[in-house]
């Protein structure tokens, strides 16, 4: 057995209790029973379960457009639906992707308040979207939890977040419509990648279109819409690599 150092400083030992909460908290898997939050089925095979879980986090990295998706089914079943520290989240857009405004509630700049604006939302609202104002610390994120599992809501994290259920991001992306410098975008292809806990702790990739030509959301292609784990670019060759430039604005 490894025997750690001693902890002289207050510092330190709470670093420590914060490596170990985060660890043990990532040791722990999915919790499948508990019930599921209506999904769009175009991401039943990137999460586990097949769909958004109440009292879990699914971190969506890399666009703007993936949060509306994972937002818009919920909202549209009748749940009321929030969105914090996303000041470039379009209400026009928003609606035109189904997500019912009048069970929508913004909290665009939060301030540094945000991680208790969202523990506050967590309490009345089943599906709660931010991203985060910095990082945040395992301790603060094991506490979140536990509420979202007591509350039964769910918590979609447009960035890192610590012990996280699930994760989702935008590997690669190409809109569509434009023919020679002319034409109008009508739908864009992305590769989605998603990994998660137990079973899903592998990687998985799926093509999407993240919006079609309906702006609706749908597998692109084939039925399963998988692309292969170790080769996504060859099964994707023409999308584009997702830059850090893209997110400068809504995606």
């Amino acid at each position: 057995m490894t025997l750690a150092a001693p902890l002289h400083s207050p510092t330190a030992r709470l670093e420590r209790v914060d490596e170990l909460q985060a660890r043990i908290q990532g040791m722990q898997s999915t919790r499948l029973e508990t019930r599921a939050v209506p999904t769009h089925p175009a991401f039943a095979g990137l999460l586990p379960g097949g769909s958004l879980r109440e009292g879990t986090v699914v971190e969506a990295q890399g666009s703007t457009t993936l949060v509306m998706a994972l937002l818009a089914t919920p909202s549209a079943s009748g749940r009321w639906v929030a969105v914090v520290g996303m000041p470039e989240f379009g209400v026009e857009a928003a609606a035109r992707f189904g997500i019912e405004l009048e069970r929508l509630v913004l909290v665009p700049e939060p301030g540094r308040q945000w991680l208790a604006v969202v523990a506050a939302l967590a309490d009345v609202i089943p599906v709660v979207a931010v991203r985060p104002a910095q990082r945040v610390a395992p301790a603060e994120a094991s506490r979140l939890a536990a509420r979202l599992r007591e509350r039964g809501a769910t918590l979609i994290a447009a960035g890192a977040w610590p012990g996280a259920d699930a994760s989702l991001g935008v590997e690669l992306s190409e809109w569509h419509g434009l023919e020679l410098g002319h034409g109008l975008l009508d739908e864009r292809e992305v590769v989605v990648s998603a990994a998660g806990r137990g079973g899903f702790a592998k990687r998985r990739r799926s093509r999407l279109r993240l919006p079609d030509r309906a702006l609706g959301f749908a597998v692109a292609d084939d039925a399963s819409g998988e692309v292969g784990p170790t080769h996504p670019v060859a099964a994707a060759s023409r999308l584009a690599p997702v830059i850090h430039a893209d997110f400068a604005r809504p995606a």
